[in-house]
């Protein structure tokens, strides 16, 4: 397989071809994948079959090394793909990413950019191939290999922020008015050299994932299933200056990385939360013992394909339970993406650990938890663990009627319920939570605790509902 970033082309059967396309992967065993036909056509990731390294960059005393990963697609619903290159948009995005399991933590440490699909090779990683006859449109059962080098062509990455993740659409013409990538880590799947250095990160397990965006899958209704991931392990420096990465076992098709969570610490529970007219997030959550009256609570959510993004992530937290070491980690956005880096902010009052974030309103570029990107949450409690329900409080706002947030199942700290009236958390409703009610009138999006019902507004339902547990 060609290892060049550069492209060059070839004819077969009429059909353009690039380099990096020939040749086939081969699924691992133990993939893991779900071989039903789904009604419409439905990619997935088949296979994450090599990674391409490229020279490190050092800025300010940080280094940073870029990679790229191979990505096989396959086709595995009942339609032929879309697979129509540049200025039309009906091709596939392919974002890659890179993750990191150490201790009790699970974080996300590289993000590239996403390239653009432009051609479809007829290939049988998956089974067997309907051949469409055409580079247009990946034919029933068919897959098409994107080797590493390929899928880390710098003039074929494009922006994140032109893509609609719940919808699959972005415009033909990609990149408008972006610079071009003037540093061999530009655009690239960008990762610090400390989180990759073995001495300090020992014992840890490093995840590549590879995810397909594209619209005709998710007007099907199959683009909940569009990632996969593969382990990789951390080599020496080479001469470019980045270390060497070894991908080793199984590509785990159709499993969002944050899967390989629990599959590396089988006491970490994930459950998933659906956005009406949206997408999908997904949330990890491990709690341990910490020896000494308290227990550490651990949470990744993974914004998979929610358009709407996340802006909030909020665990209730009984009354009389002692908060502290409350964290938070996110990932920057690189390469001329606009995103602001700020850090959400954290709060334990109002009977809820809440981490918030940017506001639309007053910023669409603000820290939020897009697609195909996960957050890192953490705080240390005086109360043993129970069931209980997260709130991520949405960036975007939705169509009238939908909602502002969604819960979504977790474990958190033990007790007595907290009342929801009671505001300012002291066990008793009375002026003094009459009073921050009323300082929160009007519209208020998640997360709001005076917002009692959850619509969105601080109202007269609210007030009558603090009336009503009054004392």
């Amino acid at each position: 397989m060609n290892k060049r970033f550069f492209i060059t082309t070839a004819a077969l059967c009429g059909t353009a071809l690039v380099a990096g396309q020939f040749g086939a992967a081969t699924a691992g065993e133990g993939s893991g994948g779900d071989s039903s036909l789904a009604p419409g056509a439905d990619v997935i990731v088949g296979a994450i079959p090599n990674v391409a390294t490229y020279a490190a960059v050092t800025s300010g005393g940080v280094t940073t090394m870029a990679y790229a990963f191979g990505t096989t697609s396959c086709n595995i619903g009942t339609a032929q793909l879309e697979w129509f290159q540049s200025p039309d948009n009906r091709h596939p995005f392919i974002p890659m990413n890179a993750y990191r399991w150490k201790g009790n933590r699970f974080e996300h440490i590289g993000m590239g950019w996403g390239k653009h699909g432009f051609t479809a090779l007829q290939q049988t990683l998956c089974g067997a191939c309907t051949s469409s006859g055409t580079g247009t449109y990946l034919g029933i059962g068919c897959s098409d290999p994107y080797s590493a080098s390929l899928n880390g062509s710098q003039s074929g990455l494009g922006t994140r922020t032109e893509v609609n993740a719940a919808t699959g659409t972005f415009p033909g013409t990609f990149n408008s008015g972006a610079a071009s990538a003037s540093t061999t880590v530009h655009r690239r799947v960008q990762i610090r050299s400390t989180d990759l250095d073995p001495a300090q990160n020992a014992g840890a397990r490093y995840v590549s994932e590879g995810h397909y965006i594209h619209q005709q899958d998710a007007t099907a209704g199959n683009d909940n299933n569009n990632a996969s991931w593969r382990e990789f392990t951390v080599g020496a420096v080479g001469t470019n200056g980045s270390r060497a990465l070894t991908l080793t076992g199984a590509t785990f098709q159709q499993k969002a990385a944050i899967e390989a969570w629990k599959s590396f610490d089988p006491a970490v529970k994930l459950s998933t939360a659906d956005v009406a007219s949206d997408g999908r997030f997904i949330v990890g959550c491990k709690v341990t013992d910490n020896g000494n009256g308290t227990w550490h609570y651990e949470y990744a959510v993974q914004n998979f394909n929610s358009h709407r993004s996340g802006r909030s992530f909020s665990v209730p937290v009984p009354a009389g339970t002692a908060i502290t070491n409350a964290g938070f980690k996110d990932i920057n956005y690189h390469s001329g993406d606009p995103y602001d880096p700020t850090d959400w902010t954290i709060s334990t009052t109002g009977g809820a650990v809440t981490w918030t974030g940017g506001d639309f309103a007053a910023n669409p570029n603000g820290n939020a938890l897009r697609f195909s990107t996960l957050y890192n949450f953490w705080f240390d409690a005086s109360n043993a663990p129970t069931a209980a329900n997260a709130a991520i409080g949405l960036f975007r706002p939705g169509a009238a009627g939908n909602p502002a947030s969604v819960t979504v199942a977790v474990d958190g700290p033990g007790g007595v319920p907290p009342n929801p009236a009671d505001l300012d958390n002291n066990g008793v409703v009375n002026g003094a939570d009459l009073g921050f009610l009323l300082a929160a009138w009007g519209a208020c999006p998640a997360p709001c605790p005076a917002d009692l019902d959850g619509n969105g507004q601080v109202d007269g339902a609210d007030l009558s509902a603090l009336l009503a547990a009054w004392g």
